[in-house]
């Protein structure tokens, strides 16, 4: 099951693919200097006049900046190209487009309910993102 997509947005999703994989990780200024930086990878802008990564100095970690953005026609799509929707539960479902749309079934959704969302999904041919083994 794939999605119907233009041969334009194929195209940019290949582009973001590349971009992505040559995108830096995000860390941290000084996470390794400081313990109290405990996940180094949760982004704080660098502030300060001498900042050096701020300054973008050669040895420093790579800064947030527009130019790492996905291309806006395909922004907030799936890899797969789905426009990922998402459901709480069995009703909601009447309102995907199978074409364009795919599901992610809420984490707070229960075990019954969730096979209830799967089922229902499979008879209207709606692709379920997180619905393991299918």
């Amino acid at each position: 099951m794939k999605p119907s997509l233009t041969q334009e947005e194929k195209r940019l999703l290949k582009i973001r693919k590349e971009r992505k994989s040559k995108k830096p990780v995000f860390l941290r200024y000084l996470w390794w200097k400081f313990l109290k930086f405990k996940n180094q990878y949760v982004w704080r802008k660098p502030k300060g006049n001498d900042n050096k990564m701020r300054l973008h100095l050669k040895g420093y970690p790579a800064v947030v900046s527009i130019g790492y953005r996905a291309p806006k026609a395909v922004r907030g799509l799936h890899s797969s190209g789905f426009e990922p929707v998402l459901v709480y539960n069995a009703k909601e479902l009447e309102k995907i487009d199978p074409r364009r749309q795919a599901i992610y079934i809420a984490h707070a959704v229960g075990l019954k309910k969730r096979l209830e969302i799967i089922r229902k999904a499979q008879e209207l041919g709606i692709k379920v993102l997180n619905g393991g083994e299918q």
